[in-house]
């Protein structure tokens, strides 16, 4: 909960700064978006029955963009940390992100250009499986991390819309939590056992991976003020199991109200076939993963 107030005030204080629309500073473009979404709701004396309820989720996203010539140098930064309580049960993580996304471009031949992209992702806190244990964690910060970075080719032909093929992507899945490699988790080789039960030989906490990478990206205003933004990343391992693609695929509808006041509705879809999930009747194997989230979004944009 420390972390929450923590990352709340953090919000609080970029966005009591946040007055301009753009920062320019030479070649740098500089673009970012704080705001606070708020999910709520309250019961007294309700005859059909109910738990009060609260979800706070706050938000940070920045852009930083350098342009001189053929030259280009591009960074997005997505920041979230949200939790939920529901009646006298404990606060409960509802979304947690780290992502960060940069690369460089040099202009081939408009809209083509030569690129380096790389990515990291992991998360601010603990996570927990609350239906199951609320008490060992599933997750936590860097365990999963991601990173991944490969030379390729972008297309580009206006500013809302992007795609990005890396043939030659070099990734690292890093599972910085002992006790969770040896679990297997996130892909990882569990560790070696005895016949007791006991630890011959701990599982590496870094699985190496080199092969394809597609990123392509939309953010567009369709009509007045409803913006849809989204974010496709595919890749295809060639040292194992090529043919299984793992995908990562975000959207994002943002209705505006005002210039503070939006109604946020978003979307992830995962899938990993090397990332073992039990369903509800035992049964282990890999699934998709699918999350969506309708908030109304307080922020401000700078």
């Amino acid at each position: 909960m420390k972390k929450l107030l923590l990352f709340t005030l953090l919000i609080g204080f970029l966005t009591a700064h946040s007055q301009n629309d753009t920062i320019r500073l030479g070649n740098w473009t500089i673009m970012g978006k704080a705001s606070l979404n708020f999910s709520q709701s309250y019961f007294s004396n309700w005859s059909a029955g109910g738990e009060n309820s609260l979800t706070t989720i706050g938000k940070y996203t920045m852009t930083a963009d350098y342009f001189k010539g053929k030259h280009g140098f591009t960074n997005w930064l997505d920041l979230a940390l949200g939790y939920s309580i529901i009646g006298d049960d404990k606060p409960m993580k509802t979304e947690d992100k780290i992502e960060y996304i940069s690369g460089y471009t040099h202009e081939l031949k408009d809209p083509w250009f030569f690129s380096v992209m790389g990515k990291f992702r992991s998360q601010f806190a603990k996570g927990y499986n609350y239906g199951v244990d609320s008490t060992a964690y599933i997750s936590k910060f860097m365990a999963p991390g991601y990173v991944d970075v490969g030379p390729g080719i972008q297309y580009k032909p206006n500013d809302w819309f992007m795609i990005n093929f890396s043939p030659a992507t070099a990734s690292w899945i890093i599972v910085n939590d002992q006790g969770l490699a040896d679990m297997g988790s996130f892909g990882l080789e569990s560790a070696v056992y005895d016949t007791a039960g006991i630890i011959i030989t701990h599982a590496k906490t870094v699985k190496t991976m080199f092969g394809a990478k597609l990123l392509t990206t939309i953010s567009k205003e369709v009509v007045k003020n409803i913006t849809i933004g989204t974010k496709l990343e595919l890749f295809s391992d060639y040292l194992d199991n090529p043919q299984n693609i793992d995908v990562n695929w975000q959207v994002l509808i943002g209705l505006k109200v005002n210039n503070w006041l939006n109604v946020d509705i978003s979307t992830e879809l995962l899938y990993d076939d090397d990332v073992m999930i039990t369903d509800k009747d035992g049964n282990i194997g890999p699934r998709v993963q699918f999350k969506e989230m309708l908030m109304l979004s307080v922020g401000f944009v700078f």
